[in-house]
């Protein structure tokens, strides 16, 4: 099997680190090579090969670049994480992963956070 990373540099995203109003396609840039060092560093520690790819998107959705590079890359399956949103944060915010479950032609493994972690994260707004 092969592992790919991909992050994709969108302009609606928010990342981790930044809000609406600090948030710049450079800082979005920043941060996904920040992640996917992270990411890439926890592969290595469980010794599975993988390669990474950052890609942007400023002026789509990053769904549909999600599905295209799963296409380039003929994967067997797209594994992705959730937010799980729900009422208003999903209208507003949307929900790539189902726009990517709807497009893509092959099988989709959607992961959420712990329980534990959401509740973390709840608590930290």
């Amino acid at each position: 099997a092969r592992l790919r990373i991909l992050h994709v540099v969108d302009g609606i995203a928010f990342s981790r680190e930044h809000s609406m109003f600090t948030a710049t396609a450079e800082k979005f840039r920043e941060s996904g090579r920040k992640l996917i060092k992270e990411v890439m560093a926890r592969v290595k520690k469980e010794k599975i090969q993988a390669d990474s790819r950052m890609v942007e998107n400023l002026t789509g959705r990053a769904a549909d670049t999600i599905v295209k590079e799963a296409g380039k890359w003929n994967a067997d399956v797209i594994v992705m994480g959730t937010h799980g949103r729900r009422g208003f944060n999903r209208l507003v915010l949307g929900s790539y992963a189902e726009l990517v479950v709807r497009a893509a032609s092959s099988p989709v493994l959607l992961v959420q956070p712990s329980r534990a972690k959401r509740r973390a994260g709840k608590k930290k707004k």
